[in-house]
């Protein structure tokens, strides 16, 4: 999925930092491939290009896709390598097919080692520019969006880009307040971060970069994870781990503590702080320290995480203590960690309407997950979102809550039985989502529920990065006429994916051969038609912030079609669609007088303009009546949001106020070079915003339900009125009959 360009988000594309200008060009040891790495990769292709849902023999067609990806993956803003080095390696094209069936794989090993090269070059250059200073009254522009560009011709004209994107960086720092000597410093550590990080580059990454331009060559879904990666993902589905709970950040060389997870090891200890750094790491009480000063996150992160109930043992200096300051060991006991954070939560949207108050209720999923491991063993407290939802429904039930609206935005998907059980919990027993395999088999998964836990008016709230699970069950609850669709055109992902343990299927003892995340099957959504492509479409539809062109499913150049298939058996239970004319008008209205509705759709508006124009200037005059006339407009805002003028917004105050402007303002930091408290604030400050989308569909949702009531109330009342009325002849000498 590309990225949305805030107006703000002028170029910040590079997270690192550096050293003295005059250091030389440092030198890297070129990377080689591990011995299991080209086993691996036979092993892959042999399972690709047999089962995957899509199989493409892996020949010289093949080869220049790879090879086309791989420069992509590599450098797809094209900042580091020349059309030269594009010359050189196009021999490459057809042979990368080669070199994993011979299993030798030098030849995309040889490319990454160039791409290291060229990016140790380009920092390189870029801290010698800083001891020069730069003319900002001269009229030019940086392309900070270079990914359509062509690559530069010579190294004379990626110096001069080069030139830009320094002299970008330092003008947004002077724009922010900072003096040169801040800047240089500021940005020769930045940089000088980039040539560390890519001086910690392993075989590992290059292996995974190279086997997963193979894998997105066939089509987006399908990807090529290493140990540590598919560690994570197993992490994220099941939403737990083992370890000390705490969120770990990497600032400069240090490995430093950015939350501390409540009910955690590390939180009950009461030793430690966010703030503090990790400088070493051992294994029990009494092991010997490992001095992890400079080392690579994850690979301190390792060191950390271990099996439940073993001891590790923390070298912390802390947060208030200089580099030279007293140091202090904590030992802490592993426990398994509940990513609670990222699991279903509910709350409670009041809706005044006349003299009454609608209570609506709302649960946010951000993932399908489902603790398959606890699943499989038997385990009674398993870990899963139909569980989490089910639970929060029944409270919601107790809390006489009068409709429920599922926040599906940025869902990503997760488990599809997830997907086919959550779908129960409203629906009841029924068709959820048929699957197509290779062969054209076509299977229908059904939710076995016999009961609904929530009957009652619902609808989904969705946007650009709800996909797969998110978006079968959006289509469920549409088909079924179950609820209204809310929000943004989803993804449009309708493929349906697979893990394959390389290792388990050669038997390996320990991980090696990493895992292969493959695309078996399409899905289709019970009316017989196909959420890929074409996502699913709102009932009613909110501005969008994403980039049409580069967003969804549509934006790769690989994409399954869309398509059809015969629609499954299954009976609608209602039509909240006959609502949607009045529901319509009641939104149109409302909105016009929400003023914060309309400045979302004036920043929509501006980012699309931004996201066409593609570039900034890097004249300060100019830069700077941008940010004045981009200061005034919120000035503007919030005298409009406050009746009288008095400065305080009602989503607020004054602190509300201070909150907003701030977020407008553009530091020209990265996330590792902020103070954290600092960081931490701003980061609750935007949690605390007001969410109009989310307030909206609450609103709509209570039209909804007054609708209905009035329906129900006309359906009784025309009810009564037949229990009443006389009989009478059809005769021309009836008259009407009267009623009482």
């Amino acid at each position: 999925m590309k990225k949305m360009l805030l107006w703000m988000v002028l170029v910040a594309t590079m997270s690192v930092q550096a050293a003295p200008s005059d250091l030389a060009t440092q030198a890297v040891p070129p990377l080689r491939p591990l011995s299991e790495q080209p086993k691996a990769a036979r092993l892959a292709a042999e399972l690709l290009t047999r089962h995957h849902y899509k199989a493409v023999p892996l020949d010289d067609a093949m080869s220049v896709k790879i090879f086309d990806r791989y420069l992509k993956l590599l450098d797809g803003e094209k900042h580091f390598f020349v059309q030269g080095d594009i010359d050189q390696l196009r021999a490459a094209r057809t042979r990368l097919d080669n070199a994993i069936y011979t299993e030798n794989l030098g030849l995309p090993f040889s490319i990454f080692n160039l791409y290291t090269k060229r990016v140790i070059e380009r920092f390189t250059y870029a801290r010698s520019l800083l001891g020069g200073g730069f003319d900002f009254s001269k009229d030019e522009d940086y392309q900070y969006d270079r990914e359509k560009a062509a690559w530069a011709k010579s190294e004379q004209e990626i110096r001069e880009l080069w030139r830009k994107r320094v002299k970008n960086d330092w003008l947004r720092l002077k724009l922010a307040g900072k003096d040169d000597n801040a800047i240089i410093e500021t940005l020769d550590k930045r940089y000088e971060n980039s040539l560390r990080r890519i001086g910690q580059t392993k075989s590992e990454d290059a292996f995974e970069l190279f086997m997963n331009a193979y894998a997105t060559a066939i089509e987006p879904h399908t990807n090529y994870m290493g140990s540590r990666a598919a560690e994570e993902f197993d992490i994220s589905m099941r939403l737990s781990l083992v370890g000390i709970g705490a969120v770990l950040t990497q600032k400069d060389d240090y490995t430093v503590i950015r939350e501390l997870v409540p009910g955690g090891p590390a939180q009950l200890s009461q030793q430690l702080q966010p703030g503090d750094r990790i400088v070493g790491v051992a294994q029990g009480k009494n092991g010997a320290i490992a001095d992890i000063l400079g080392w690579r996150l994850d690979d301190t992160v390792a060191q950390i995480r271990g099996e439940p109930d073993t001891v590790v043992l923390l070298d912390i200096l802390p947060v208030d203590a200089g580099p030279d300051g007293q140091h202090k060991l904590v030992p802490l006991t592993r426990k398994k960690i509940t990513l609670e954070q990222q699991a279903a939560k509910k709350s409670i949207i009041p809706v005044a309407e006349g003299q009454m108050t609608r209570r609506i209720g709302v649960i946010s999923l951000p993932a399908f997950y489902v603790d398959f491991a606890a699943q499989g063993r038997g385990d009674p407290n398993f870990k899963s979102a139909t569980r989490d939802v089910a639970r929060l429904l029944d409270e919601l039930k107790t809390e006489k809550v009068d409709g429920v609206l599922i926040d599906l935005r940025s869902n990503g998907g997760g488990s599809l039985a997830e997907a086919v059980n959550l779908s129960g919990l409203f629906i009841g027993a029924g068709p959820v989502v048929q699957q197509r395999d290779a062969r054209g088999g076509v299977t229908v998964a059904k939710s076995s529920n016999a009961s609904v836990a929530w009957n009652g008016p619902l609808a989904v709230l969705i946007n650009r990065r709800s996909a797969s699970a998110s978006e079968i069950f959006a289509a469920v609850i549409q088909d079924y006429g179950r609820g209204l669709v809310i929000g943004e055109r989803s993804f449009g992902k309708g493929t349906v994916q697979t893990m394959l343990n390389l290792d388990r299927i050669v038997k390996n003892p320990t991980p090696a051969f990493g895992e292969l995340k493959m695309t078996i099957a399409q899905f289709f959504r019970v009316n017989g038609g196909t959420t890929q492509l074409r996502g699913v479409e709102p009932d009613i539809g909110f501005p969008s912030f994403a980039d049409g062109e580069n967003s969804g499913e549509s934006s790769f150049d690989n994409a399954l079609p869309w398509t059809t298939i015969q629609a499954a058996d299954f009976s609608p239970q209602g039509n909240p669609r006959a609502l949607l004319p009045n529901l319509r008008l009641r939104h149109a209205a409302r909105i016009k007088s929400v003023q914060d509705f309309q400045f979302l759709i004036e920043d929509a508006a501006e980012i699309s303009r931004l996201r066409k124009k593609n570039s900034v200037s890097l004249n300060e005059a100019k830069r700077r009546q941008e940010r004045d006339e981009q200061e005034a407009r919120i000035a503007l805002r919030e005298e409009l949001r406050t009746p009288g003028g008095s400065g305080e917004s009602k989503a607020g105050g004054k602190e509300g106020n201070t909150r907003q402007r701030a977020r407008a303002q553009d530091d020209g930091l990265q996330a590792d070079e902020r103070d954290l408290d600092n960081e931490l604030a701003a980061e609750k400050a935007r949690k605390s915003v007001k969410d109009v989308f989310l307030d909206e569909a609450a609103n709509i949702l209570s039209d909804q339900v007054g609708l209905l009531e009035r329906e129900n109330r006309m359906a009784a009342a025309t009810a009564a009125v037949s229990s009443v009325t006389p009989a009478r002849s059809l005769g021309p000498a009836s008259a009407p009959a009267a009623i009482r």
